[in-house]
């Protein structure tokens, strides 16, 4: 009897990774393999390369812990086809299959290797073109004079920082311009990064010497 990982991840942690476990765990039964080991990554991105429990699954799989690695599917273990095909590389080097429940592929054979880089790679070519889509929607809504990100805060920013240096908490200058803490915060840091060193040390000096507090 072959001895089987199963490797499962959600992209965000309030996403549920019991159901690809179910399944997973049920194509093992059907196929005869032994589930030794779980890994699972959880609010981990697929575009990341590094993740705790496909690191661990590797690492298990250098000193053959296992025979097969069956996922839910393609983008479970990567999104981009050269992270995909280092790991297929890496595990069918050690004399690892690698099982994807929803393709139906298994790299058992030649055919299968071949499924899986053709598939990777579509896989890719979509991602890049749902991006090519955002970047020309937002250029097309910049063309049209629309409000891309954040929109300016409609408050008097000078008076912001004359508050907040004047020594009102911030929690008092948020509330009196009706903005939150963060925007407080923020302003400031814009406000000192546009200061002259020699001014701002002055103006600091003087403060102190007046008895203002921070």
């Amino acid at each position: 009897m072959k001895k089987a990982a199963l490797y499962c991840r959600v992209s965000t942690a309030d996403q549920h990774i019991e159901s690809q476990l179910y399944d997973l765990r049920q194509l093992a039964e059907q196929r005869g393999f032994q589930v030794v080991k779980e890994y699972e990554d959880k609010g981990v991105s697929g575009l990341k390369a590094r993740r705790p429990g496909l690191d661990a699954l590797m690492a298990d799989a250098r000193q053959r812990k296992f025979s097969v690695v069956l996922v839910a599917a393609f983008d479970r273990v990567a999104r981009s086809t050269r992270h995909f095909l280092h790991v297929m590389d890496e595990l069918d080097s050690m004399g690892i299959e690698f099982v994807s429940r929803r393709e139906g592929v298994a790299t058992g054979d030649a055919m299968g290797r071949l499924f899986i880089t053709i598939i990777s790679a579509i896989a890719e070519l979509e991602r890049s073109l749902v991006v090519e889509r955002v970047k020309s929607g937002m250029r097309r809504a910049r063309l049209e004079g629309r409000q891309i990100g954040r929109a300016r805060l409609d408050v008097d920013r000078e008076q912001v920082v004359a508050d907040r240096r004047s020594g009102m908490s911030l929690t008092q200058v948020a509330k009196k311009h009706s903005i939150s803490r963060a925007s407080v915060c923020r302003l400031m840091k814009e406000a000192n990064g546009n200061v002259v060193p020699g001014v701002a040390n002055s103006a600091v000096g003087l403060a102190q010497q007046a008895g203002v507090g921070q």
